[in-house]
């Protein structure tokens, strides 16, 4: 079983908005999913994008793979590069400390919305 970090459409017609789910990839777009972690509202201006980093972190450590418009909002969010210095963690270069200073300094250097 593989897992993919999605989309799910919510929202009537022409005013869509979705949330970000994690699901077995044989499942349905709309259908069952094994936890929700965000939302992405395009409607809103600016759009609005809300993540639980540490959980899609950790799925993404667990080896689920995002669809290309998930990977372009964790991309923003910074979510690949956390991802990056926790595996720092594991090749001994950078401790936990490190791992939160250098993700508030890059949240406050690219964090538009």
């Amino acid at each position: 079983m593989s897992t993919k970090i999605r989309l799910q459409r919510k929202g009537r017609k022409k005013k869509a908005f979705y949330t970000i789910v994690v699901s077995n990839s044989r499942s349905p777009r709309d259908g069952k999913f094994i936890e929700k972690i965000g939302f992405y509202n395009p409607n809103t201006k600016p759009y609005t994008i809300s993540i639980n980093i540490d959980k899609a972190v950790n799925w993404l450590i667990k080896g689920a793979q995002p669809t290309c418009t998930v990977k372009s909002l964790f991309l923003f969010k910074g979510i690949f590069f956390k991802k990056y210095l926790i595996n720092g963690i594991k090749k001994k270069g950078f401790s936990n400390l490190d791992i939160k200073n250098k993700f508030k300094i890059w949240i406050n250097k690219n964090e538009l919305y």
